[in-house]
Order: C-alpha cells, then sequence, then structure tokens
C-alpha cells in the first residue's frame, strides 16, 4: 500500500525559510533613500551566484500557469552552477517547496506561501519544485545563471509528496 506523505504549506517569513535561502521583500533593515529621497532602496536582499564556463546571470521572465490544489509533487529540481531568484510581477502569492540535499536527493520538503510582493532567492544546489502559482497565471522576474555547463537536475520521487495549502487559499 502506497505510503501517504503530505505537507500543510505555511507563510513565508525570512527566519523559517534561512536555512534555504533568501526572502525578497521590503521588510529589509537595509535600505535607504535615493533620487532626492522620490525612491527607497531595498539594498543588497541576496546574492546571485553564476559559476562555470562562460557563466553570466541573466534577467528573464518567466510566464507561469497554476497547478490544481493539492498540489501532488512527483519532482524536485536543483542548479548545481547558479542561484536562481523569483520576483512575482504581480501581488499574488506563490507556493514556495524547497529541501535540502540528502545523498544527492532531496530529503523532506518544506512548503511555504508567499505573501502577495515576496519573492525567494534559492542558492546553488538548492533542491525546489518548480514555479507555482496560486489561482491564476503569473509572470515574474527570474535572476539566475546562464553558462556553457548543464545547470539543471532533476529528481523523481518513488512516492509522490501531496502538499495542501492554508485554509482560505486553496
Amino acid at each position: 500500500m502506497p505510503v501517504t506523505r503530505t505537507l500543510t504549506a505555511r507563510p513565508l517569513t525570512r527566519e523559517a525559510f534561512a536555512p534555504f535561502g533568501d526572502v525578497l521583500d521590503t521588510d529589509w533593515p537595509n535600505h535607504y533613500p535615493i533620487n532626492a529621497g522620490k525612491c527607497e532602496r531595498y539594498h543588497g536582499l541576496a546574492i546571485a551566484e553564476a559559476a562555470g564556463t562562460d557563466a553570466r546571470v541573466i534577467l528573464s521572465i518567466f510566464r507561469a500557469t497554476p497547478y490544481a490544489f493539492p498540489l501532488v509533487l512527483t519532482m524536485m529540481e536543483r542548479h548545481p552552477f547558479g542561484s536562481q531568484a523569483f520576483m512575482p510581477l504581480s501581488p499574488r502569492p506563490f507556493l514556495v517547496v524547497v529541501a535540502h540535499d540528502d545523498n544527492g536527493a532531496p530529503g523532506t520538503p518544506h512548503a511555504f506561501v508567499t505573501a502577495p510582493g515576496q519573492g525567494v532567492n534559492y542558492p546553488r544546489n538548492l533542491w525546489h519544485a518548480v514555479l507555482t502559482p496560486i489561482g491564476a497565471p503569473q509572470d515574474f522576474l527570474v535572476v539566475d545563471r546562464a553558462g556553457v555547463e548543464k545547470n539543471l537536475e532533476e529528481h523523481h520521487f518513488a512516492e509522490p509528496w501531496t502538499i495542501i495549502l492554508p485554509e482560505g487559499l486553496a
């Protein structure tokens, strides 16, 4: 009989997400006015990583389609040569699922739901689920790495995980 492995996503906070990466938002102590006081700069939210041959940091826009919930998580991926940052271009939440490495495979996943306006930065080699908007298609500004080496590893679970959203989001 298959084992049911279920996780309930929790709100994304800087403290809860710190073991996995960076939260990108304006709740950040390092900020100051620029442009004659007409703009506030939230400085150094994350560091982009780009390793390997001809490596460079690039900016892209990803257009993602929502998945049905509860989400059946069958696969996670990681990027050995570069970090990835995802910043939504609309004020809607999205699902973030991450896991530490356990001998070349994802360990136990952790699921988070962003608040509107929050983004995330995954460091190199962090296992994560695919981009998962909630409820409607969503565009994201993505900061990641381009270079010669293949920068994608995938792991398919023998037994999937089920991810449940908190009440009021499903």
